[in-house]
Protein backbone atom coordinates (compact mmCIF):
# COMPACT_ATOMS: atom_id res chain seq x y z
CA UNK A 1 0.00 0.00 0.00
CA UNK A 2 1.24 3.60 -1.18
CA UNK A 3 1.16 6.18 1.64
CA UNK A 4 1.34 9.59 1.12
CA UNK A 5 3.64 10.91 4.33
CA UNK A 6 2.31 14.55 3.37
CA UNK A 7 -1.24 13.41 4.80
CA UNK A 8 -1.30 14.06 8.32
CA UNK A 9 -3.51 11.62 9.16
CA UNK A 10 -1.75 8.54 7.72
CA UNK A 11 -4.40 7.89 4.95
CA UNK A 12 -3.48 5.89 1.89
CA UNK A 13 -3.23 8.23 -1.13
CA UNK A 14 -5.41 5.78 -3.20
CA UNK A 15 -7.44 2.51 -2.90
CA UNK A 16 -4.42 -0.45 -2.95
CA UNK A 17 -3.96 -3.34 -1.50
CA UNK A 18 -1.80 -5.04 0.58
CA UNK A 19 0.92 -7.48 -1.08
CA UNK A 20 2.19 -9.92 1.28
CA UNK A 21 5.87 -10.37 0.21
CA UNK A 22 7.54 -13.37 -1.19
CA UNK A 23 9.24 -15.83 1.19
CA UNK A 24 13.17 -16.26 0.37
CA UNK A 25 13.80 -19.48 -1.31
CA UNK A 26 13.21 -22.67 1.30
CA UNK A 27 10.62 -20.70 3.51
CA UNK A 28 7.79 -21.92 4.02
CA UNK A 29 4.75 -20.46 1.77
CA UNK A 30 1.82 -21.39 4.16
CA UNK A 31 -0.16 -17.68 4.86
CA UNK A 32 0.63 -17.90 8.50
CA UNK A 33 4.53 -17.68 8.18
CA UNK A 34 6.11 -14.16 8.89
CA UNK A 35 9.12 -12.63 7.17
CA UNK A 36 10.63 -11.01 10.16
CA UNK A 37 13.76 -10.79 8.64
CA UNK A 38 12.67 -8.44 6.34
CA UNK A 39 9.98 -6.64 8.87
CA UNK A 40 7.51 -6.05 5.32
CA UNK A 41 4.59 -8.08 6.85
CA UNK A 42 4.63 -6.48 10.31
CA UNK A 43 4.59 -3.65 8.50
CA UNK A 44 1.95 -4.24 6.30
CA UNK A 45 -0.37 -5.69 8.98
CA UNK A 46 0.63 -2.54 11.24
CA UNK A 47 -0.82 -0.32 8.19
CA UNK A 48 -3.60 -1.57 7.80
CA UNK A 49 -4.99 -1.65 11.20
CA UNK A 50 -3.92 1.99 11.64
CA UNK A 51 -5.12 3.17 8.43
CA UNK A 52 -8.82 1.33 9.54
CA UNK A 53 -10.87 4.48 9.80
CA UNK A 54 -15.01 4.89 10.20
CA UNK A 55 -15.70 6.14 6.95
CA UNK A 56 -19.16 7.72 5.92
CA UNK A 57 -18.93 8.56 2.60
CA UNK A 58 -18.22 5.90 -0.36
CA UNK A 59 -17.65 6.08 -3.87
CA UNK A 60 -20.43 3.68 -5.82
CA UNK A 61 -17.52 1.92 -7.13
CA UNK A 62 -19.02 -1.92 -6.85
CA UNK A 63 -17.33 -4.46 -4.77
CA UNK A 64 -16.83 -7.88 -6.38
CA UNK A 65 -18.76 -10.83 -4.61
CA UNK A 66 -15.47 -12.93 -4.50
CA UNK A 67 -13.68 -10.35 -2.51
CA UNK A 68 -16.48 -9.32 -0.05
CA UNK A 69 -16.46 -13.84 0.49
CA UNK A 70 -12.41 -13.46 0.65
CA UNK A 71 -12.80 -10.75 3.35
CA UNK A 72 -15.59 -12.85 5.69
CA UNK A 73 -13.26 -16.07 5.16
CA UNK A 74 -10.07 -14.49 6.20
CA UNK A 75 -12.29 -12.84 9.07
CA UNK A 76 -13.82 -16.22 10.09
CA UNK A 77 -10.41 -17.41 11.60
CA UNK A 78 -10.63 -14.77 14.35
CA UNK A 79 -10.45 -16.14 18.00
CA UNK A 80 -13.80 -18.48 19.10
CA UNK A 81 -14.26 -19.79 22.68
CA UNK A 82 -14.45 -23.68 22.08
CA UNK A 83 -14.55 -22.74 18.06
CA UNK A 84 -18.28 -21.64 18.44
CA UNK A 85 -17.68 -19.30 15.54
CA UNK A 86 -21.11 -17.23 16.81
CA UNK A 87 -21.27 -14.93 13.61
CA UNK A 88 -24.13 -15.07 11.07
CA UNK A 89 -23.49 -12.66 8.51
CA UNK A 90 -25.66 -11.18 5.74
CA UNK A 91 -24.46 -8.96 2.67
CA UNK A 92 -26.76 -6.92 1.08
CA UNK A 93 -25.82 -5.14 -2.58
CA UNK A 94 -28.12 -3.85 -5.31
CA UNK A 95 -32.00 -3.99 -4.82
CA UNK A 96 -31.87 -6.32 -1.32
CA UNK A 97 -29.87 -2.56 0.04
CA UNK A 98 -32.20 -0.27 -1.26
CA UNK A 99 -35.31 -2.38 0.05
CA UNK A 100 -33.64 -2.55 3.38
CA UNK A 101 -32.69 0.98 3.50
CA UNK A 102 -35.48 2.35 2.22
CA UNK A 103 -37.50 0.52 5.47
CA UNK A 104 -35.16 1.64 7.46
CA UNK A 105 -35.67 5.39 6.39
CA UNK A 106 -39.28 4.96 6.44
CA UNK A 107 -39.00 4.21 10.41
CA UNK A 108 -36.26 6.78 11.03
CA UNK A 109 -37.93 9.72 9.45
CA UNK A 110 -41.57 8.83 11.46
CA UNK A 111 -41.21 10.01 14.93
CA UNK A 112 -44.54 8.15 15.43
CA UNK A 113 -42.47 4.60 13.77
CA UNK A 114 -39.39 5.88 15.36
CA UNK A 115 -40.87 5.29 18.94
CA UNK A 116 -41.69 1.96 18.48
CA UNK A 117 -38.54 0.93 17.78
CA UNK A 118 -35.62 0.42 20.73
CA UNK A 119 -32.42 -1.49 21.07
CA UNK A 120 -32.23 -4.81 22.45
CA UNK A 121 -29.10 -4.49 24.41
CA UNK A 122 -27.11 -2.01 25.88
CA UNK A 123 -24.12 -0.49 23.67
CA UNK A 124 -23.60 2.31 25.16
CA UNK A 125 -23.92 3.10 29.20
CA UNK A 126 -27.11 3.92 30.45
CA UNK A 127 -25.04 6.59 32.53
CA UNK A 128 -21.85 8.24 30.90
CA UNK A 129 -18.95 9.01 33.34
CA UNK A 130 -15.30 10.55 32.69
CA UNK A 131 -12.80 10.31 30.73
CA UNK A 132 -15.66 8.41 28.13
CA UNK A 133 -18.42 11.77 27.82
CA UNK A 134 -15.72 13.97 27.08
CA UNK A 135 -14.33 11.51 24.55
CA UNK A 136 -17.75 11.02 22.74
CA UNK A 137 -18.45 14.38 22.60
CA UNK A 138 -15.44 15.60 21.22
CA UNK A 139 -15.93 12.71 18.73
CA UNK A 140 -19.13 14.10 18.13
CA UNK A 141 -18.66 17.82 17.41
CA UNK A 142 -15.02 17.13 15.70
CA UNK A 143 -17.96 15.84 13.07
CA UNK A 144 -20.38 18.12 13.10
CA UNK A 145 -17.55 20.74 12.86
CA UNK A 146 -16.27 19.28 9.74
CA UNK A 147 -20.18 18.74 8.13
CA UNK A 148 -20.71 22.39 9.46
CA UNK A 149 -23.44 21.42 11.85
CA UNK A 150 -24.58 23.92 14.56
CA UNK A 151 -25.71 22.72 18.37
CA UNK A 152 -28.72 24.21 17.21
CA UNK A 153 -28.84 22.76 13.91
CA UNK A 154 -31.22 19.94 14.62
CA UNK A 155 -32.91 18.86 11.31
CA UNK A 156 -29.20 18.63 9.83
CA UNK A 157 -28.59 16.59 12.86
CA UNK A 158 -31.45 14.13 11.75
CA UNK A 159 -30.14 14.23 8.18
CA UNK A 160 -26.51 12.77 9.59
CA UNK A 161 -28.06 10.30 11.69
CA UNK A 162 -30.45 9.38 8.62
CA UNK A 163 -27.18 8.52 6.90
CA UNK A 164 -26.39 5.72 8.87
CA UNK A 165 -29.54 3.74 7.04
CA UNK A 166 -28.42 4.43 3.87
CA UNK A 167 -25.14 2.75 5.35
CA UNK A 168 -23.71 5.99 4.41
CA UNK A 169 -24.12 5.16 0.71
CA UNK A 170 -21.68 2.17 0.58
CA UNK A 171 -21.95 -0.49 -2.08
CA UNK A 172 -21.93 -3.13 0.44
CA UNK A 173 -23.74 -3.07 3.45
CA UNK A 174 -23.05 -5.89 6.26
CA UNK A 175 -25.22 -7.01 9.18
CA UNK A 176 -24.51 -9.52 11.56
CA UNK A 177 -26.40 -11.32 14.19
CA UNK A 178 -26.10 -13.83 16.87
CA UNK A 179 -28.04 -16.43 18.60
CA UNK A 180 -29.82 -14.97 21.91
CA UNK A 181 -28.73 -17.91 23.52
CA UNK A 182 -25.28 -17.33 23.51
CA UNK A 183 -23.54 -15.43 26.23
CA UNK A 184 -21.06 -12.64 26.57
CA UNK A 185 -17.94 -14.64 26.20
CA UNK A 186 -19.50 -15.17 22.42
CA UNK A 187 -19.81 -11.38 21.78
CA UNK A 188 -16.17 -10.71 22.55
CA UNK A 189 -15.11 -12.80 19.86
CA UNK A 190 -17.61 -11.41 17.85
CA UNK A 191 -15.75 -8.29 18.36
CA UNK A 192 -12.80 -9.92 17.08
CA UNK A 193 -14.05 -11.07 13.85
CA UNK A 194 -15.48 -7.55 13.39
CA UNK A 195 -12.19 -6.21 13.59
CA UNK A 196 -10.71 -9.24 11.59
CA UNK A 197 -13.60 -7.85 8.96
CA UNK A 198 -12.29 -4.66 8.94
CA UNK A 199 -8.45 -4.96 8.67
CA UNK A 200 -9.11 -7.58 5.85
CA UNK A 201 -11.13 -5.14 3.88
CA UNK A 202 -8.12 -2.13 4.30
CA UNK A 203 -5.54 -5.13 3.32
CA UNK A 204 -7.58 -4.90 0.13
CA UNK A 205 -8.19 -0.61 -0.04
CA UNK A 206 -11.21 -0.89 0.89
CA UNK A 207 -13.27 0.75 3.64
CA UNK A 208 -15.42 -0.07 6.19
CA UNK A 209 -18.02 1.82 8.69
CA UNK A 210 -18.82 -0.18 11.96
CA UNK A 211 -22.48 1.17 13.07
CA UNK A 212 -24.24 0.10 16.44
CA UNK A 213 -27.14 2.56 14.88
CA UNK A 214 -28.62 -0.71 13.03
CA UNK A 215 -29.62 -2.47 16.43
CA UNK A 216 -32.15 0.01 17.74
CA UNK A 217 -34.33 -1.11 14.46
CA UNK A 218 -33.75 -4.48 14.86
CA UNK A 219 -37.82 -5.30 14.39
CA UNK A 220 -37.46 -3.60 10.90
CA UNK A 221 -34.20 -5.27 9.91
CA UNK A 222 -35.87 -9.07 10.87
CA UNK A 223 -38.76 -8.22 9.18
CA UNK A 224 -36.83 -7.51 6.00
CA UNK A 225 -34.26 -10.14 6.02
CA UNK A 226 -36.83 -12.99 7.39
CA UNK A 227 -34.61 -13.43 10.45
CA UNK A 228 -35.33 -16.65 12.98
CA UNK A 229 -36.33 -15.08 16.33
CA UNK A 230 -33.69 -16.72 17.77
CA UNK A 231 -31.07 -14.55 16.11
CA UNK A 232 -30.67 -10.90 17.25
CA UNK A 233 -28.71 -8.15 15.44
CA UNK A 234 -25.46 -6.74 16.98
CA UNK A 235 -24.42 -4.23 14.44
CA UNK A 236 -23.86 -3.41 10.63
CA UNK A 237 -20.91 -1.93 8.60
CA UNK A 238 -20.69 -0.56 5.72
CA UNK A 239 -18.45 -1.63 3.04
CA UNK A 240 -16.95 0.34 0.07
CA UNK A 241 -13.85 2.69 -1.51
CA UNK A 242 -13.97 6.41 0.47
CA UNK A 243 -15.26 8.99 -1.29
CA UNK A 244 -12.00 11.38 -1.53
CA UNK A 245 -14.13 14.36 -1.64
CA UNK A 246 -16.35 13.96 1.65
CA UNK A 247 -15.28 16.81 4.18
CA UNK A 248 -16.44 13.79 7.17
CA UNK A 249 -13.81 11.60 5.73
CA UNK A 250 -10.93 13.79 6.74
CA UNK A 251 -12.29 13.04 10.42
CA UNK A 252 -9.40 11.13 12.35
CA UNK A 253 -10.34 10.27 16.22
CA UNK A 254 -7.44 10.91 18.97
CA UNK A 255 -6.33 7.97 20.73
CA UNK A 256 -5.35 8.02 24.82
CA UNK A 257 -1.54 7.75 24.96
CA UNK A 258 -0.45 4.26 25.88
CA UNK A 259 0.55 5.32 29.34
CA UNK A 260 -2.61 6.30 30.14
CA UNK A 261 -4.00 2.94 29.94
CA UNK A 262 -0.84 0.50 29.87
CA UNK A 263 0.20 -1.07 33.10
CA UNK A 264 3.32 -2.90 32.84
CA UNK A 265 4.37 -4.97 35.80
CA UNK A 266 8.11 -6.26 35.97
Amino acid sequence: MKYDPSRADGAPAAPAAISAPTPPAGESTHPSSVNENAGLSVKYVDEAIRSRRSIRAYLPTPVPQATIAEILSVASRAPSGSNIQPWQTYVLTGQALKRLTSRLLDAFNDPAQRLMHQEEYAYYPREWTEPYQARRRKVGWDLYGLLGIGRADKARMHGQHARNFTFFDAPVGLLFTIDRHLEQGSWLDYGMFLQSVMVAARARGLDTCPQAAFATFHQAIAAELQLPETRMVVCGMAMGYADPAAVENGLVTERAPLDEWAHFLT
